[in-house]
């Protein structure tokens, strides 16, 4: 019995379809406030700084539009990060498998949390320690 054979075939490719499709609104939504930066690392997008003008109320207005943005853009990267990496679990054909312990993450796990790649008793076990 294969790994990815664990779970049916049916709710893989839902599961797949629905990642793919985060991945795209992800990617949309990261082009709203930053660019990317082709250095190949985790951090690949940086977010914009506006430019209202050079006033006092206007440079206010942009650091206050920059923060929210770098703190937006951190948050949404981090999201497509953990998309990508479960799409790559699946063409691997390990998703569905607790990168901890070996053992099958629960189904039902999985379809709440698509890009889970810890079983529920190893992530409890990670947030107490």
């Amino acid at each position: 019995m294969s790994k990815e054979s664990m779970m049916d075939k049916s709710t893989m490719e839902t599961i797949k379809k629905d990642l793919l499709k985060r991945k795209a609104e992800i990617e949309k939504e990261l082009k709203l406030v930053a660019r990317k930066e082709n250095n190949g690392g985790e951090d690949e997008y940086k977010a914009t700084f506006p430019d209202y003008g050079d006033k006092p109320d206007e440079n206010a207005m942009e650091i206050a539009e920059y923060e929210a943005n770098v703190a937006e853009e951190d948050l949404v990267e981090r999201n497509l990060r953990d998309i990508i990496k479960a799409l790559e679990r699946i063409d691997a054909g390990d998703y569905g498998i607790c990168k901890h312990c070996g053992k099958p993450i629960d189904p039902r796990r999985l379809k709440a949390r698509p890009t889970a790649g810890s079983c529920v008793d190893c992530k409890t076990k990670l947030q107490q320690s």
